[in-house]
């Protein structure tokens, strides 16, 4: 069996299922990408039978020498500035989630996306394309996010030297380096809409595709992701890099442009990032490829190898247990509210301090996942998991979505623990102060006030750090949030009603972000009035029955009309209907209790004709009493079958 690509994808589970479909051939790979000693495709197919190296193809003139050259733009970056601006924008946050935020914005390199840096970068990338390249010659920029390339694009345009096309994937496409969904960047999306037609990805970039090996006029591909491996275009003389690159993925990348062609005698690298270091790393590693060709591995190696695999994916189970042994009072293991509502901050009174009690569950919770999500990684690998009787396909996928399930599980309890602060609420603002020249300094305030005569007391909500402020209003909005979605399926009416008003006061806690106690106030009132459903557009005469204002409730979402103009002689007609039809459900209820499942149809049969009057009334049919009827057995089903 030969195998081409031997670098790709060739250790995972897909791998190891054609292996079990063939399991007396004998595989033998071939791969364009230099490889590492300890690399995966040695370690799947052993040891390398023949190397043609890159110098090796450059002396027999197959390709063309490449010739690096760095250029990185200086830049005057106010870090009093930005450390000032951060400390103001964060004020709200405690010191670990500061730190959080800091290593967020440095993994994503914010100030390499600033409009200056790039204005600078393509204005030298146009006159350097178009002083030194041939007139039949092209090029590929290739930079680290979306929103960086559309920039490039409008940059290069504005100065106007020559045509140059954006290739990426669609905004909804987390690419490379982008941690960040730039879906949810306005900029990125509108480009995309006005850009590609019909939003067809695949059309889009073939047609780029053919314009750069045949239209004269199109230079420049700028590009994310794409055609950084496998795109293979002789006229393309020149690499411009603005992103971070190494090992097979920096081979692959500069191989773009070492294709022969008649008016091209070097393949161009052009570095706006620094990669110089990566780049002599990467090479120094394979430069004895060619020597240790025969090398390959001791067979007394292989077998260590996968006797450690063994005794690890073995595991699986014991770890299996243990994790979900942290949710043993959790009778639904589906439900993601119950599974997050055991880990998420539950403050408890100890003395004169307030305990998180769920913070030891949470740490054994993200220690537990860590080491079974390890433990599978390394059993996929494995080609005697696959083969070991022991485990079905059933415990393998049921393995993977435990991991998905629950990885998924961790980034919520994180985020809404406070322990990870969202990068996008701060996105605008980091973009704003990276695009600014010169940012001000601000006065320094002091850090905190005591009034020392409250000291010692136990605390109310008024004396509570900022931290435990904010702490117990995202408790009360996880727990609001859950009340609604699930207490109130009994009355759709005031869940539609208070899903309204949560993302109201939602909206209202974001403006008073600066002002905790007033968050936290806003949210606890709020759960008192759902707790009593109380709502102001609703008649005083449910206080004290539940069911009767949910069924009073279907009335006004399915007679719009009729309620649009209520008066009070009306509104007492639909009361008093809301109750008879309480006792209808409650007498079916009672009159059924040995055979609940004739409840439902006792219903049906003692309001359809109640209601179709009243519908007949005001203009209806036998459909909108149905369809009246029909709700109230919905909320039978779910609120009064436990009666």
């Amino acid at each position: 069996m030969l195998i081409d690509e031997g670098h790709r994808s060739q250790g995972g589970e897909n791998s190891i299922r054609m292996e079990q479909a063939l399991p007396k051939a004998a595989f033998v790979a071939f791969t364009g990408t230099p490889l590492l000693k300890d690399d995966k495709t040695t370690n799947k197919f052993g040891s390398i039978v023949h190397a043609y190296t890159m110098q090796r193809a450059v002396e027999d003139r197959t390709v063309t020498p490449l010739l690096y050259e760095e250029r990185v733009p200086d830049l005057d970056v106010n870090e009093r500035a930005i450390d000032a601006w951060f400390d103001r924008i964060t004020e709200g946050l405690s010191d670990e989630q500061k730190t959080d935020l800091k290593k967020k914005f440095a993994k994503r390199g914010q100030v390499y996306g600033a409009d200056d840096r790039i204005r600078l970068i393509a204005y030298d990338i146009a006159h350097h394309f178009d002083k030194n390249i041939g007139e039949t010659l092209k090029g590929q920029l290739c930079c680290d996010s979306k929103a960086s390339a559309i920039k490039y694009k409008r940059f290069l345009d504005e100065i106007g030297l020559f045509e140059s096309a954006v290739v990426m994937s669609s905004p909804d496409t987390r690419e490379g380096n982008t941690s960040v969904d730039e879906a949810s960047m306005p900029e990125v999306s509108k480009w995309w809409k006005e850009n590609v037609e019909g939003g067809d990805e695949k059309t889009y970039t073939q047609h780029l595709i053919d314009r750069f090996k045949n239209d004269p006029k199109l230079k420049l591909l700028i590009v994310v992701d794409k055609l950084l491996t496998g795109f293979d275009e002789p006229r393309n003389a020149v690499l411009y890099i603005d992103k971070p690159l190494k090992g097979h993925n920096l081979i692959q990348a500069i191989a773009r442009v070492n294709r022969l062609h008649p008016d091209k005698k070097f393949g161009l690298l052009i570095d706006y990032r620094g990669i110089l270091a990566e780049l002599d790393t990467t090479i120094k590693d394979y430069q004895d490829l060619a020597s240790r060709t025969q090398g390959g591995y001791d067979i007394n190696d292989l077998e260590g190898l996968y006797q450690q695999m063994s005794t690890e994916y073995k595991r699986l189970p014991q770890l299996y247990k243990q994790l979900w042994a942290i949710f043993d009072g959790v009778k639904n293991k589906s439900d993601t509210e119950a599974l997050k509502h055991v880990l998420i901050p539950r403050l408890e009174e100890r003395g004169s301090d307030f305990v998180d009690v769920n913070l030891k569950r949470r740490e054994d919770f993200y220690e537990a996942l860590t080491e079974f999500a390890s433990c599978l990684k390394v059993a996929l690998q494995s080609k005697t998991f696959f083969d070991d009787k022991s485990f079905t396909d059933k415990d393998r996928a049921l393995y993977k979505e435990t991991v998905k399930q629950l990885s998924s599980l961790r980034q919520v309890v994180q985020q809404e623990s406070g322990e990870r602060v969202s990068y996008d609420s701060y996105a605008a603002d980091v973009k704003k102060l990276l695009d600014k020249h010169v940012v001000g300094v601000g006065v320094r305030d002091a850090e905190g006030v005591y009034e020392v005569g409250k000291m010692g007391q136990p605390q109310q909500p008024e004396d509570w750090s900022e931290d435990k402020t904010r702490n117990e209003t995202d408790i009360i909005r996880t727990r609001v949030t859950r009340m609604i979605e699930q207490e109130l399926r009994d009355d759709p009416y005031a869940q539609e009603a208070f899903s309204k008003l949560l993302r109201q006061a939602i909206e209202e806690a974001e403006k008073l972000f600066d002002h905790p106690l007033k968050q936290y106030m806003m949210f606890h009132e709020f759960e008192e009035q759902v707790k009593a459903r109380h709502l102001d557009e609703l008649p005083d005469a449910f206080d004290s029955n539940k069911h009767a204002q949910g069924y009073y409730g279907v009335f006004k979402q399915n007679l719009p009309e009729a309620f649009a103009l209520l008066d009070e002689k009306t509104q007492e007609k639909w009361v008093k209907l809301a109750f008879d039809v309480d006792n209808v459900v409650s007498q079916a209820v009672a009159e059924n209790s040995i055979n609940p499942q004739n409840i439902e149809a006792d219903i049906r049969k003692k309001l359809l004709p109640m209601i179709f009057a009243e519908c007949k009334g005001l203009g209806g049919g036998i459909d909108q009493a149905k369809r009246i009827v029909e709700s109230v057995v919905q909320i039978v089903r779910v609120g009064r079958l436990d009666v």
